[in-house]
């Protein structure tokens, strides 16, 4: 199922929050070798974990992570305006309709359809937050991926060529891709709406968000 949960409605020694971090070293630094910085119990967290963000989190049968994504508004701080100017040949992304998303990360034993859950998900959280658009980074590798999902992202800059091509996008969210992306995950609208009904965030998400 779909947890959304900011990062201070989660424990900190919350299995499900513990295992993010895990899977999230195990994806970024031991699989797609980044530069990302790993404590001592084997977890990846970065200084924008710490500023209360917004998390769409597949939660298993077990309780465990299954895949997650990460979300802030940009108009406070965002990885995008403070890392990837270069690959925007310099424009900053500040406007509140458009919101970050960022470590998009799968466990590494998720399902098939996991990932389109996830972007499933964004979607319903872009309803009820009536955002525009999701602002992401993403590297070669996940083109093949939004492609499959059928949520491909309208690309505003790139560097790189082939493998090592980074590239900043924006999504947005219709009715029809909605269709499309719940048809790939396997997943009924609504049953993704009544997931983001049930959450505790649900009647709070409209209050701001600290940046």
């Amino acid at each position: 199922m779909i947890r959304f949960a900011r990062a201070n409605e989660l424990p900190s020694d919350s299995p499900l929050l513990r295992s993010m971090y895990r899977d999230r070293a195990t994806q970024f630094r031991d699989r797609l070798k980044w530069d990302v910085t790993v404590d001592d119990r084997g977890e990846e967290h970065d200084q924008y974990d710490a500023l209360d963000p917004l998390y769409v989190i597949w939660e298993r049968e077990d309780g465990l992570h299954g895949g997650s994504m990460r979300f802030l508004p940009t108009l406070g701080r965002c990885m995008v305006n403070e890392h990837f100017l270069h690959v925007t040949g310099g424009r900053t992304i500040r406007n509140p309709g458009i919101w970050e998303c960022t470590r998009f990360c799968l466990a590494p034993d998720s399902k098939g359809n996991v990932a389109a859950a996830l972007m499933l998900a964004g979607g319903e959280l872009m309803r009820q937050l009536e955002i525009e658009k999701f602002v992401g980074v993403f590297d070669a590798r996940m083109v093949r991926i939004y492609s499959r999902i059928g949520a491909s992202p309208e690309v505003i800059g790139s560097v790189g060529e082939g493998r090592d091509q980074v590239s900043v996008g924006l999504w947005a969210f219709s009715e029809p891709l909605r269709e499309r992306v719940a048809q790939t995950a396997g997943i009924s609208p609504a049953q993704s709406q009544a997931w983001s009904e049930a959450s505790p965030l649900a009647q709070g998400l409209r209050a701001p968000i600290a940046a």
